[in-house]
């Protein structure tokens, strides 16, 4: 299953740059601080902001007073130089010079693929910067206007060459004062779509598509009317998908989702689409919750993308502090569908660092946590094969804190995994209904993969009654049970593991 670790590549470059004293670009990282990324667990590296960033697009942010204050809040002593402007106003879908350009790209790529991890890289299919060579190559990619629309809405509409094109934006919020609004529903945007996406699919295996939703025919004529046109017939991701696959099939597709689309985002040719509406239940709800969102089908569920923080998010250490961090964090490691990590995550880092700073604050890793991941990630890779269940649990005589506790199990051929997470600042207890119907007449030895301890349980009290738990406040149990009949070196390996 996809496991994907986020890396802001600027910030990571200029830091691996004081490390070692030199400049230091993709092609030539050195080859231990690939190996630092390649932790095992993980398989997939988003190498976030690649691409040429845009001078006239932060000329224009920098105009917005809110954007100053988050950029001072998050770096106190920013500076000038600390301004690089945001991978996500898009100059040109070409590798910035400053990170190694498109050889140091396919030297990382190669590091990469020499550890076994694939690349995914950004593609933003809803705005480009205004400096974007369509804008004046390509107008009819554009969602243009009218002088008369600039003089009435200068915060929504924006003069180019002679043009007057539309801010991007969603349906929510206010225009973005820095890019330009491609037209979903323009032919020739979506064969340019295409294109891009070839052409990214030549560097990389794979592309996170920003704010994918917004480019839905429905999504869409909601937010733009008859400004962009009549609507087509087909969808624009199964348009673009289609084409793009029949360049490169196995080219993986994530989709950055809200407001409840990702199914539709699925049916449209994503192979993963951003769970929020799980991140938001494991911040800010309970367990039933959080069990009901996992009650939904299993095919949907795999191509969801669970996460604690991404570069849009709190920080993971600031939005759940202490031990809810790990206990949400074996919750999302541990489910079907893909994961995403967040560099800096595992060490504990607190401050969200704006898009467009090549700088962020110095933080003090927390090693415990850090030590923690490190148990986690390979547990979590061993846990999640074969089939996955959702399971119930059954409380104790005048105890009903047994409903904090949110449990599943994996079953493969050679392994069994159960997982257990008290969602809750209490002590939970409760017995787990485990799913399978040969453990009577012996007895089971389950090692915690993250502790290494060991629990020796009856089978036919297992089978009858369910295992019992008593979980601390935000604690967990990651566990394996023995298969009957696949002897003591399923035990053995398990601990091992451990």
């Amino acid at each position: 299953m996809t496991v994907v670790y986020e890396i802001n590549t600027l910030v990571w470059l200029r830091e691996l740059s004081a490390r070692y004293g030199r400049t230091v670009r993709l092609g030539d990282v050195p080859g231990e601080a690939w190996d630092e990324i390649a932790r095992p667990g993980l398989d997939t590296v988003w190498l976030m902001g690649v691409w040429e960033r845009s001078p006239a697009g932060l000329a224009l942010a920098l105009r917005d007073p809110g954007l100053l204050a988050s950029f001072r809040a998050a770096l106190p002593d920013l500076t000038e130089a600390d301004l690089a402007g945001s991978p996500y106003c898009v100059r040109d879908y070409v590798v910035d010079a400053c990170l190694g350009g498109p050889d140091g790209l396919a030297a990382a790529r190669a590091q990469l693929a020499a550890r076994g991890l694939r690349l995914i890289l950004d593609h933003v299919p809803n705005h480009v910067a205004p400096d974007h060579p369509w804008t004046t190559g390509r107008p009819g990619c554009l969602i243009q206007g009218t002088r008369a629309d600039l003089e009435r809405a200068p915060d929504a509409f924006l003069g180019i060459a002679g043009r007057v094109c539309a801010r991007g934006r969603d349906p929510y919020f206010p225009p973005w004062p820095d890019v330009v609004q491609l037209n979903a529903f323009s032919a020739e945007l979506r064969d340019a779509t295409v294109e891009t996406l070839v052409a990214i699919g030549d560097q990389a295996d794979g592309v996170r598509c920003d704010m994918a939703m917004l480019m839905t025919n429905e999504v869409f004529a909601r937010t733009w009317g008859e400004r962009a046109g009549a609507v087509p017939a087909e969808d624009f991701w199964p348009y673009v998908l289609r084409r793009v696959r029949a360049r490169h099939p196995e080219m993986l597709f994530v989709a950055e989702a809200y407001w409840d689309m990702e199914y539709a985002l699925q049916q449209q040719g994503f192979d993963h689409a951003y769970d929020k509406r799980l991140y938001d239940r494991l911040v800010h709800e309970d367990a039933e919750q959080v069990r009901a969102h996992l009650r939904a089908g299993l095919g949907y569920q795999r191509g969801l993308v669970r996460f604690l923080e991404n570069h849009d998010e709190p920080r993971a250490a600031a939005a759940l502090p202490g031990d809810r961090e790990r206990a949400a964090a074996v919750t999302v490691a541990t489910l079907p569908g893909a994961t995403l990590w967040h560099e800096g995550q595992f060490e504990g880092r607190r401050t969200r660092l704006p898009v467009f700073l090549a700088r962020r604050p110095a933080e003090e890793p927390d090693e415990d946590l850090r030590a923690f991941h490190a148990r986690l990630l390979p547990a979590a890779a061993a846990v999640r094969r074969g089939d996955w269940r959702l399971l119930e649990t059954a409380g104790l005589p005048g105890d009903d804190t047994h409903g904090a506790l949110l449990a599943w199990s994996w079953s493969a051929g050679d392994a069994r995994h159960l997982v257990v997470v008290n969602h809750s600042d209490g002590t939970a207890r409760g017995r787990v209904r485990l799913p399978w119907d040969d453990l009577r007449g012996t007895g089971h030895r389950l090692t915690d993969l993250l502790t290494g301890q060991s629990y020796d349980r009856d089978g036919d009290e297992l089978a009858d009654a369910g295992l019992y738990v008593e979980l601390p406040a935000r604690q967990a149990h990651v566990l394996a049970v023995p298969v009957p009949g696949a002897g003591r070196d399923t035990l053995r390996t398990a601990a091992v593991t451990a």
